[in-house]
């Protein structure tokens, strides 16, 4: 089976381009599901109920976050509520939402899900080799097939990570940092992975941003609040796919569309 990764949706260029290119790409791959980690949707920053069930509309199956899950405080109830919407798991306790889930494709296979963050250059959160561990002794309970998202900013955790979960988990998939990787591979113990997915927005831009107010920031040393860049758009994704029986990658695609 194959599934789809959609990277860091980027406010509504990046939405734009989901709405008008998912379904083909779905389409082109044979994809079975659909995850698409959307912390940025709403304007760079976080995610509304309305821009979420927009998602699912066309057809995204599961929306992963981040470190900006909490930036939309109207998102709460639903992460709470909606097991297809996942903050990261290693939060601490208390905090609203969940960070894994198990769904299960048109075909009747389990495929679990984990979301996790990462520590380096981000914010101290718990950690997310350890919580990855719990995590697994309950996912893997229903689901043999297990995708992770990990959300971090420094190749080398993500590099870890993907040796970690080595023949534990069907794929560790990085995002966050906007700029899709060219290391795609499959580990020696059968998991897929990709140190960035990449990002779905502006193609003309700074990681997302309108690249004049990035300069200021970086020249002037001055606060400014980002605005998301207009433009044409990009869609960057990877598709992986699975041996149903093993759980083990069989194969490791990374995806580019850009807006005609």
């Amino acid at each position: 089976m194959k599934v789809l990764l959609i990277g860091d949706v980027v406010g509504d260029v990046g939405r734009q381009m989901v709405y008008d290119y998912a379904l083909s790409v779905t389409q082109k791959h044979d994809v079975d599901l659909v995850i698409a980690n959307a912390e940025n949707a709403a304007g760079g920053f976080g995610i509304t109920p309305k821009i979420a069930q927009e998602l699912f509309n066309v057809g995204i199956q599961v929306i992963t976050l981040g470190n900006h899950a909490w930036d939309k405080r109207e998102i709460l109830d639903q992460l709470s509520e909606d097991d297809r919407l996942l903050r990261p798991a290693n939060y601490p306790e208390g905090n609203p939402g969940r960070g894994s889930t198990v769904l299960t494709t048109a075909a009747g296979i389990p495929v679990g899900i984990l979301h996790l963050m990462g520590r380096v250059f981000m914010p101290s959160l718990d950690c997310p080799f350890r919580k990855a561990d719990a995590e697994l002794q309950v996912l893997n309970q229903t689901a043999s097939i297990v995708i992770v998202d990990f959300h971090a900013e420094a190749t080398s955790e993500k590099c870890a990570m993907g040796y970690y979960l080595d023949g534990r988990v069907s794929a560790v998939l990085g995002t966050h940092t906007h700029v899709q990787t060219a290391d795609d591979q499959i580990l020696p113990g059968g998991t897929a992975y990709l140190t960035d997915v990449g990002m779905t927005g502006p193609a003309q831009s700074v990681i997302g941003f309108k690249p004049e107010i990035v300069l200021e920031k970086f020249l002037m040393q001055t606060p400014r609040r980002l605005e998301t860049a207009r433009g044409p758009g990009q869609l960057s994704g990877v598709v992986v796919d699975v041996d149903e029986q093993s759980g083990r990658a069989v194969s490791i695609v990374r995806v580019t569309v850009n807006s005609d």
